[in-house]
């Protein structure tokens, strides 16, 4: 099939080429210079360009119907909504414009065509045009520069609810830990000096605030409906905590503390059963019987969205969010962090 496509487009090279070649041939024939643009020319390119607009936007719209299908289903945060409110209405905008723009511009370039009997008006201003273009684009910033300020601020503005869970993000090439505050709703201090084999985030064994934290690899849980606060940090390179589906992104800068926080709305189990989401996740495993994979389900994931090595593509981890009461049991299982620590 790669080879019937390779010869298609090499026919279709040394067919444009003899084209040319024909077209050079007549322009001797005729006694013209190549140089010269003649009315039939210009007829024949606006021509084709109204050709090339047809066909340039039935790709553009067969486009968006064909990958339509691959984007993220909703957002599952309370946050991630609103995210996604303000990015459809900026695509929407941008493609009305990408549209309109480029309608005129194919229409344009035909209807005012050279021709023998046309003459160009050399049009030096117009305050009205001048006047549009200014104002219609500023008020069209303004919206976007406004509502996303106003959406910022509520993301990123300090939590005063009492009742949420801390999750420390603790990143290192190639892999992620979750560190869960304690009963007393504080994580203990931390000292890069103290990392080792059993102490790999750096907790301080001094700090007993630190003693109730449980920390957890490949998997961590969060409580649907609740608040959740991240602490995120980096033992090494800058890496970037990104979790999709929560339209949630965060840096995590070596020598420094970032913070993210969001509500997750709907649980894993609520996801594995959203209609969009089960018909991804088939075109997902049907590619993955392809090279020869077991299929997959549905998990929210963790991924690093900085290139930060070799194996960068393997920095990822599973997110499990639940009820309140599956997520109380699950945490309870866990070890605190004195039941397991070896001071150094």
């Amino acid at each position: 099939m790669k080879l019937l496509v390779l010869l298609a487009i090499v026919l279709l090279i040394i067919a444009g080429h003899q084209l040319l070649r024909i077209i050079e041939l007549s322009r001797g024939l005729k006694k013209t210079t190549e140089w010269q643009v003649t009315s039939s020319d210009n007829d024949r390119m606006g021509k084709i360009m109204v050709i090339f607009m047809v066909l340039f936007f039935a790709f553009f719209f067969w486009q968006a119907a064909r990958w339509n299908e691959r984007v993220l289903p909703l957002a599952s945060s309370e946050h991630g909504l609103k995210v996604d409110a303000l990015w459809d209405a900026n695509m929407y905008l941008i493609t009305f414009v990408f549209i309109v723009t480029n309608f005129f511009l194919f229409w344009f370039a035909y209807k005012y065509r050279g021709l023998a009997n046309r003459k160009a008006v050399f049009l030096a201003h117009n305050n009205k045009l001048e006047l549009a273009w200014t104002v219609i684009p500023a008020f069209a910033l303004a919206f976007i520069i406004i509502f996303g300020l106003k959406y910022w601020n509520e993301i990123m503005s300090v939590s005063d609810k009492a009742d949420k869970v801390i999750v420390e993000l603790y990143a290192k090439q190639f892999d992620w830990s979750a560190r869960y505050a304690g009963k007393d709703g504080k994580l203990g201090e931390t000292d890069y000096r103290q990392i080792s084999g059993s102490n790999s985030v750096g907790m301080d064994t001094a700090d007993v605030l630190g003693n109730d934290d449980v920390i957890v690899r490949n998997e961590f849980h969060i409580p649907v409906g609740k608040e959740i606060v991240f602490y995120m940090r980096s033992r090494d390179v800058i890496h970037s905590a990104y979790m999709p589906h929560f339209r949630a992104q965060m840096n995590c800068v070596p020598g420094m503390i970032t913070t993210f926080k969001f509500v997750p709305i709907k649980t894993t189990m609520e996801m594995r059963k959203d209609p969009y989401v089960i018909n991804m996740m088939a075109g997902i495993n049907k590619q993955r019987e392809k090279f020869g994979e077991e299929p997959v389900e549905f998990d929210y994931l963790l991924l690093c969205n900085k290139i930060c090595g070799i194996s960068h593509f393997n920095m990822q981890m599973n997110l499990i969010v639940e009820s309140q009461a599956d997520y109380d049991a699950w945490i309870a299982k866990q070890k605190a962090f004195k039941a397991v620590a070896v001071k150094p």
